[in-house]
């Protein structure tokens, strides 16, 4: 079936369901999450918590019944997911490591700090070698150096460095503190040994660019915040990957309603285009999504198809916010109902609704409030669930 042209309504309808967004739930406990981080590549892991952390809130909206050990599991103990370095610091499968080779060769340096510091990795190297996994207060390096976003200690500093270049990786977290061990001793020899599958640039140009169509549905040839993170790809990369793509049916062309620039889908969702025409569908499912969620990573792309104008205001200002600190968009069958602000209480955790900023034009009915809620007693399960 040719692509060809599709309303707006039936794009929506298309990347919810991509997305796992729309209808019943597709992805169901640790299996689903793996099948839905296969698909999309990745979720962006951010430490903010306010009403729970964005990969948390990512994998609450589409996998049933979700659970935050269940995740834990698959990262630290079961070690089929790893928190890794893509479009930002993201958490996806082990088996892609291979693919992130040119990621680790491009790691970062501190200017003017290059032989001081290599110099204590080799030492920090040999003392987790000798007493396993190791946090930067267990590492006895004075003073601090300028580091990214603030000064860091020496410690911090090195096992950043460590961790960008492939050497170690996040064997656990203690809240917020993070645990480090030798990658070489947490993920087989096959895979840390194996160089990037991908032997040309144009390969792993290609590569990337597939990977972010399906980590948001469809994506057009544009500048886009969905392309952080492909290291040394400009728009003459991306128009090249999109056009070797195309020309070999990796993705396939399609026009949304009146919006002036070409969508790409992969060719392998072809039947689910078609299937997201059929008329008559509908959903009751309505989810709080997360603020750095996949579907979210071209803002502009979301305006343009649903109509919705997201920003996530946590870096603006008090006095410029037009919302609040930390609202997160409201789903509600099967187009965006509105942002809504969730707070927990000091004493109990339990989460409470701040605020709600309804779309122009909505009426709000008993029956999305009762779903608002229902959203928000599922959001507290999650929340309660650390060790169950």
């Amino acid at each position: 079936m040719p692509a060809g042209k599709v309303t707006r309504e039936h794009a929506k309808r298309f990347i919810l369901m991509k997305q796992g967004l729309y209808g019943t739930h597709r992805f169901s406990g640790k299996t689903g999450i793996v099948e839905f981080i296969d698909q999309a590549g990745c979720i962006q892991f951010d430490p903010v918590d306010v009403c729970g952390k964005n990969h948390e809130l990512v994998l609450q909206s589409r996998i049933k019944g979700f659970r935050k050990k269940q995740l834990e599991e698959l990262l630290y103990t079961d070690r089929k997911l790893v928190e890794l370095y893509d479009k930002n610091m993201c958490i996806l499968r082990v088996d892609d490591w291979p693919y992130f080779e040119k990621n680790r060769m491009k790691s970062i340096t501190s200017p003017g700090k290059g032989r001081e510091l290599d110099k204590i990795a080799v030492e920090i190297l040999e003392e987790i070698k000798t007493r396993g996994p190791l946090c930067s207060s267990d590492l006895d390096y004075k003073g601090k150096i300028d580091w990214f976003w603030a000064p860091a200690t020496t410690a911090r500093a090195v096992l950043d460095l460590l961790y960008y270049n492939g050497s170690l990786i996040v064997h656990h977290r203690n809240n917020t503190r993070k645990y480090f061990d030798l990658a070489s001793s947490n993920i087989s020899s096959e895979l840390f040994e194996q160089g990037d599958p991908n032997k040309t640039e144009t390969e792993r140009f290609e590569w990337h660019v597939l990977r972010r169509i399906n980590s948001l549905g469809m994506l057009w040839n544009k500048a886009s915040d969905a392309f952080l993170g492909i290291p040394d790809m400009k728009a003459t990369q991306r128009n090249r990957a999109f056009d070797g793509l195309l020309s070999r049916g990796r993705v396939k062309e399609i026009r949304v309603g009146e919006i002036d620039k070409e969508m790409y889908i992969d060719a392998g969702d072809e039947e689910l285009l078609y299937n997201a025409g059929i008329s008559g569908l509908e959903s009751n499912r309505t989810e709080f999504i997360a603020p750095l969620d996949n579907m979210l990573w071209d803002r502009n792309l979301v305006r343009e198809v649903f109509g919705f104008d997201y920003k996530w205001e946590i870096y603006t200002p008090q006095k410029d916010r037009k919302y609040g600190y930390y609202t997160v968009p409201v789903l509600h069958k099967g187009d965006f109902a509105g942002r809504i602000e969730i707070f927990r209480r000091r004493n109990t955790g339990e989460p409470y609704i701040n605020d709600f900023w309804p779309e122009e034009g909505l009426k709000e009915t008993s029956s999305l409030h009762d779903s608002i809620g229902k959203c928000l007693a599922r959001l507290g399960e999650m929340q309660k669930s650390k060790n169950s």
